[in-house]
């Protein structure tokens, strides 16, 4: 899967039917639907019945989609591989992606792919780069699979688990953007900036994304569709 012209990526929560249903009226260059982050572990099952329907279902047709699975350790994981890979997603994104979940990951998806008779590597990988161990082996994170053909930097992420304090000037998350976004040009491949958190500030975002594409990044992530076009027009 090309994914050159991806310069959004747009990240829904997979538990909203009345989101499921708008995001793409945003022209995302990618709908991200959300069975992690912003779904609750109580509402884990039923969000992620709601995006296998919301995918057979409603009109997708002029956006690639992808979904955001929960990590195979938290136990909600495998199941969401198991379900929404028979719906046929664009692709899959890997949250607080190490070598050894990628690697469990494909041997799940090629089982699924073989038991539902898909298209062998169809289903592309995007792994979320958030922690410090996957900044700092994002060279073999990115090799390990050929189904890879991008990576998302969430800088909450790992502001989080370094107890750092999030800034809009963004100083303190520098050396990882630049790391991520030149790893991923190295590679070959496509890199999603971080959320611009501000949702009603545009020139902060215009600001922010523009810094992004001059660090190396091919595209940039938002939560709000509002946001969408800010982000193609800096990376078109």
């Amino acid at each position: 899967m090309k994914m050159s012209l991806n310069r959004s990526m747009l990240l829904v929560s997979g538990n909203s039917p009345k989101r499921l249903q708008d995001a793409a009226v945003f022209n995302p260059g990618l709908l991200v639907l959300d069975l992690a982050d912003e779904v609750k572990d109580e509402d884990k099952d039923s969000a992620r019945l709601l995006v296998r329907e919301a995918i057979r279902f409603l009109d997708y047709e002029k956006v690639k989609l992808a979904v955001r699975i929960n990590t195979l350790k938290s136990g909600f994981g495998t199941k969401d591989i198991e379900v929404i890979s028979r719906v046929k997603p664009e692709a899959f994104l890997i949250p607080q992606a190490s070598v050894e979940q990628l690697q469990d990951v494909e041997i799940m998806l090629a089982l699924a792919e073989k038991e539902g008779a898909l298209e062998s590597g169809g289903i592309k990988l995007i792994p979320v780069i958030e922690t410090v161990k996957a900044l700092g082996g994002i060279s073999s994170i990115l090799s390990v699979s050929s189904r890879i053909v991008g990576a998302f930097f969430n800088a909450d992420g790992l502001a989080k688990e370094l107890g750092m304090t999030r800034t809009q000037e963004g100083d303190e998350i520098l050396y990882a953007r630049s790391k991520v976004a030149i790893a991923c040009r190295a590679a070959g491949l496509n890199s999603f900036d971080t959320v611009f958190t501000e949702s009603n500030d545009e020139e902060g975002l215009l600001k922010d994304a523009r810094k992004a594409r001059n660090l190396g990044f091919t595209g940039k992530a938002a939560i709000n569709g509002r946001q969408i076009g800010i982000i193609n027009h800096v990376f078109a």
